[in-house]
């Protein structure tokens, strides 16, 4: 238990009450930024492609 009070003290009095989403949805979320810019930026190639 002593460590987790020093873990939790460690961070500004501020922040205390923000809950930080998990690791995994900024994955998710990075991943789909990504696929849709490239989406956009290339979508004259994917419409040749098709056609």
């Amino acid at each position: 238990m002593d460590d987790r009070e020093k873990n939790e003290e460690l961070r500004p009095t501020k922040m205390r009450g923000v809950v930080f989403p998990k690791a995994k949805y900024g994955v998710i979320a990075a991943i789909i930024i990504i696929v849709v810019v490239n989406l956009i930026y290339y979508k004259d190639f994917f419409k040749s492609l098709i056609n």
